[in-house]
């Protein structure tokens, strides 16, 4: 069955479907990872955009549950230059044709990936519109053209918990503030023998206060940080009360709360290989990316909060630290394990934080 690929500046791609059938439209973004299809699949983050894969061979081990990031996918499109149909993995539960069609995801294939990535990065991520079931090119681009941005979307509370759940630990208990958070997050903070309590996405300081917490993490999600003011006004009374470390959304989120500002990015960091430098340390981290917004250097001038770490393609802020306060967050994804594990020593700075040592 032919699909096609609509965006909003007019650009056709035109390919084979695979996955489910009918018509989806959002933010057309590309993930530069070799490997993790199905943790960008299952990344809440990814919500409300049409995920590319640079990557030409997807799908070549498969679908296991066990390496799932959250319940299912959130995705509205999967773009991939070749659909492997005939996996090879001895954990191998389903082909990736076959999830996509349980978790209603239009795939895409037999398109120059290559080149969608590289319109892209020209100029910028857009909207588009996904489709099965037409081949009226005029009427979808008008759809692309007409769809929500994605600023101004509330997406946190499709991908978060709305209870408060727990797993048990012997450890310090950890709040962790779920904008959409990962699995991953919370297996590091389970290592580290935590007792981790999930807390709904809109819970206030003060709710988070009679939990009784060592620390907060403030979790990954997607969309625009200033579409959670909730979140950000409760990051902000927290301050100075607790440890917190935040991740990807919550790092911005954080800045937000201590006074910085964020802004759009052209196209984002999305993928496994995207090199950070520890100012602190000097040391250099290959780490795991999937945000398109960034904390404004420009707006920490006078505030208590430094640049702790750094983005070496681009230059821009991949971590803040709290001049005083047991306060820090990271851009980047500490729990991703594309080092493979380098970058967990985050966690290990926040056990720090909550047990009075220095970070």
């Amino acid at each position: 069955m032919q699909a096609m690929l609509a965006l909003e500046d007019g650009t056709i791609f035109t390919g084979e479907a695979f996955g489910s059938t009918g018509e989806r439209w959002g933010e057309v973004v590309f993930n530069t990872g070799m490997t993790g299809y199905q943790e960008v699949l299952t990344d809440p983050s990814y919500c409300g955009q049409i995920v590319v894969m640079t990557y030409p061979l997807i799908g070549n081990y498969g679908i296991m549950k066990e390496d799932f990031e959250s319940k299912r996918s959130f995705v509205r499109g999967f773009v991939v230059r070749e659909e492997c149909r005939h996996p090879s993995n001895w954990r191998l539960a389903e082909t990736i044709d076959s999830f996509l069609k349980k978790e209603n995801v239009i795939g895409l294939s037999g398109i120059d990936t290559r080149a969608l990535t590289r319109h892209l990065r020209s100029f910028g991520t857009m909207r588009g519109v996904i489709s099965t079931g037409t081949n009226d090119v005029q009427a979808l681009v008008e759809r692309a053209k007409n769809c929500p941005q994605l600023t101004g979307q509330e997406l946190v509370p499709t991908v978060a918990t709305t209870k408060s759940y727990t797993f048990p630990g012997p450890g310090r208990r950890v709040a962790l503030i779920d904008f959409g958070a990962k699995q991953n997050i919370i297996r590091c903070l389970q290592e580290r023998d935590c007792e981790v309590v999930v807390a709904p996405y809109n819970i206030t300081a003060q709710e988070v206060m009679s939990l009784n917490p060592a620390g907060v993490v403030l979790s990954n999600g997607p969309g625009d940080p200033t579409d959670v003011p909730y979140a950000i006004k409760t990051a902000r009374e927290l301050v100075g009360h607790v440890p917190i470390l935040g991740i990807c959304l919550g790092h911005q989120i954080l800045g937000l709360a201590m006074g910085c500002k964020t802004y759009k990015m052209k196209f984002g960091h999305r993928g496994a290989n995207h090199p950070v430098k520890d100012l602190i340390t000097g040391r250099v981290y290959i780490s795991s990316h999937n945000h398109g917004f960034s904390v404004d250097e420009e707006s920490m001038r006078g505030l208590d909060v430094i640049v702790s770490h750094r983005n070496l393609n681009d230059d821009t802020v991949e971590g803040l630290k709290h001049k005083f306060l047991p306060v820090f967050s990271v851009q980047y994804h500490p729990e991703a394990s594309p080092g493979p594990k380098d970058s967990e020593y985050i966690f290990d700075q926040f056990m720090d934080m909550m047990t009075g040592k220095e970070a």
